[in-house]
């Protein structure tokens, strides 16, 4: 049959929540240009909507079909390799089709448009050229697997478990040289946008600003497009960037590189809720390409896998040069306490550190993964504390506005001088910020150049970008910040890093809360000492015999695995299951409950005789949250893909009621 007789009926994905496709006309104007891939205009009802082409058939079971409306573009925006890899997206993590389709799509993409005029011009900053150093002995080992699957074309997993400035991103480097040299195309992805302004100068520096594009959300969205056709039409051939960067449309790829593969931020918050390093993995199996996850704090589950055979374990524990781990201090703030008292920010160790290294003229970074001034309000009369109106959440208070913000919905009020409860004038500031600990070493160091980083200091575009290039000019002393401060950052100054409470993330309830500490306290860590100057890590905690802190203080993974995994096996938690959340959300408390109620009773039916355990409904982690009360139901599996097909169907059993909504959420973080 010709290509435009076999083209009469088009399978369409549209961009709305619908899990099926809908099959169109294509009139005979369109049968020699339409193509899987293009994205269409088509109707729906009584209005038009976009869609793409995912497919033809040669014949329809449904009569009377509408035409497709306008097709926007002559050759397809994704190929054969992102449409798969987005209809595996919409199976495994319970999305529909159109959804992973829009998510694969630049903004103007997705709304219909196929070009946008910049509105800044592209940088003309010459970025000097990166010297290839020639590999150590450990880099050797690693980049020789690596390179003879690049050569072979075949798929494998590769963990890269290297210790903080082992030169991982070297080998990263040499690796995509030799696919350069194939002709084919590498994608690198990156955890934070505050990473990608340095990975990008490293990577343009070794191949040349015309070779190598960028793809991230703090990006205009012109300029994104912009890239995105760079990538497109094979200018660029290696593509940096954050989690979306998985969807880059290059043509011939022959390497992926997931740097820091352990951090959360690779999991996409919102439908559809994919994780971008297994979206990677899955991309890579279908064109016959090698993955290297790297990271000096491998994910549980990755490194499970490692040593299960899955993936191939490569290892690099020395520091490039043989510079030695930092020194790390464990400094127990319960003692601090009964010597100077309630309030601590800086116990007396840390601060005589930061007080040598300004004196040296050395940098130091202090982390704290709380942003704001005080983290709540609290009135010491009678205990009320003050939270938002559409969260149970504590509200913190922000000093550069002086409002007290909710980090949730983003709601904000100002600072009551008295009490809404007991109209007492006790108000009092309780917990420490990382705006409390800049304005505190401000006090302490009146000369000091103090910078901080985090989603707040961060908000005008550039910012990043602005901090850390002062802070590696040497005009900062001291850099104050979250996580963003906490990998990847490699500055030859910095011999002191200060962890203001490693308790942090070890009181959540979550149960990798110590897996999230350990990786935290490691790779802030990693920042200090990474040149001949020595490094000094002074970390402060209530809690010193943590096996994940006492870990972290010898940076031993190994240590640290060995206790936890016997935790996660003995309570079925991963990576020994898989896990699927559901959350049900309604304005009103009795109606999520209801609801919530009735999708665990479809849930146990329908999973009945198969590998799963139904657990709930129970209030979620946070009850009410944007004004709306959320049920959690929890599906434990040791096989999802035995349940998939089962649970697909039951969801489209669910119908919410009016006003209310269920989010699915496969391997929840």
């Amino acid at each position: 049959m010709a290509k435009n007789e076999s083209q009469q009926f088009a399978e369409i994905a549209v961009a709305l929540p619908i899990k099926s496709t809908f099959h169109y006309k294509v009139p005979k104007i369109l049968r020699k240009i339409a193509s899987a891939g293009s994205r269409v205009r088509v109707p729906f009802g009584r209005r038009q909507i976009f869609g793409m082409i995912v497919g033809f058939v040669q014949k329809s079971e449904f009569q009377s079909l509408k035409p497709i409306s306008t097709l926007l573009d002559d050759k397809p925006v994704l190929g054969a390799d992102l449409l798969h890899l987005t209809r595996w997206m919409a199976d495994t993590y319970q999305a529909t089709w159109g959804e992973t389709l829009q998510a694969a799509l630049p903004g103007p993409l997705r709304r219909g448009k196929s070009s946008m005029t910049p509105r800044e011009e592209a940088s003309t900053v010459e970025i000097p050229p990166h010297p290839r150093h020639a590999p150590t002995s450990e880099q050797q080992r690693a980049l020789r697997p690596i390179i003879e699957s690049v050569e072979k074309r075949e798929h494998a997993v590769f963990l890269l478990h290297g210790v903080t400035g082992s030169g991982k991103t070297e080998v990263y480097l040499q690796a995509i040289e030799r696919v350069l040299e194939l002709g084919r195309t590498s994608i690198v992805l990156v955890p934070e946008i505050a990473l990608t302004p340095q990975t990008i100068e490293r990577f343009q520096g070794r191949f040349g600003s015309s070779r190598v594009a960028y793809l991230h959300s703090g990006m205009l969205e012109s300029r994104r497009l912009q890239e995105w056709r760079r990538i497109q039409s094979g200018h660029a051939r290696v593509v940096v960037g954050a989690r979306s960067a998985v969807f880059a449309p290059v043509q011939s790829l022959g390497l992926i590189v997931v740097d820091e593969e352990h951090e959360p931020s690779y999991k996409q918050e919102d439908a559809p809720r994919y994780h971008a390093r297994d979206a990677a993995i899955e991309r890579a199996r279908t064109t016959q390409t090698p993955v290297v996850l790297g990271s000096a704090t491998p994910s549980i589950e990755s490194y499970h896998l490692a040593e299960s055979g899955r993936y191939r374990l490569l290892e690099m524990k020395e520091r490039i040069d043989g510079v030695p781990m930092p020194a790390v201090e464990i400094v127990d703030m319960r003692e601090e306490l009964g010597l100077r008292g309630r309030g601590l920010i800086f116990s007396r160790k840390l601060e005589e550190a930061v007080h040598k290294t300004l004196s040296q003229k050395e940098q130091a970074i202090l982390f704290l993964n709380r942003r704001g001034f005080s983290t709540f309000v609290q009135c010491r009369k009678c205990g009320h504390t003050m939270r938002c109106a559409s969260c149970q959440v504590t509200l913190t208070y922000h000093i550069e506005t002086k409002k007290l913000l909710c980090h949730y919905c983003n709601g904000s009020i100002d600072l009551p001088k008295i009490c809404p409860k007991c109209r007492s004038e006790y108000v009092r500031f309780q917990g420490i910020g990382t705006q409390k600990v800049e304005s505190e070493l401000a006090r302490r160091f009146p000369q000091a150049r103090i910078a901080r980083m985090d989603t707040d200091a961060t908000k005008v575009r550039g910012s990043h970008e602005k901090i850390l290039s002062a802070f590696r000019k040497g005009e900062l002393d001291v850099l104050v910040g979250t996580q963003m401060v906490a990998k990847g950052l490699d500055y030859p100054r910095v011999t002191l890093v200060g962890v203001i409470s490693a308790d942090t993330a070890l009181n959540l309830p979550d149960f990798r809360s110590a897996e999230r500490t350990f990786n935290l306290l490691t790779q802030v860590a990693g920042r200090a000492g990474r040149s001949r100057l020595p490094g000094r890590v002074i970390v402060q905690t209530y809690t010193p015999h943590h096996y994940g802190i006492q870990a972290a203080a010898r940076h031993d993974y190994a240590s640290f695995y060995k206790q936890e995994i016997p935790i996660r096996r003995e309570l079925n938690l991963p990576p020994f299951t898989r896990i699927v959340e559901l959350v049900a959300r309604s304005p009103k408390e009795s109606r999520a409950l209801e609801f919530a109620q009735q999708v665990a009773a479809e849930m146990r039916r329908s999973l009945a005789g198969l590998p799963a355990q139904v657990l709930g409904p129970a209030p979620a982690p946070i009850p009410r949250l944007r004004r709306q009360y959320r049920w959690q139901i929890l599906i434990q599996s040791g096989s999802l893909e035995r349940i998939q097909e089962r649970l697909r169907e039951a969801l489209g059993r669910c119908h919410p009621p009016r006003g209310s909504y269920l989010a699915v959420d496969v391997d929840p973080l």
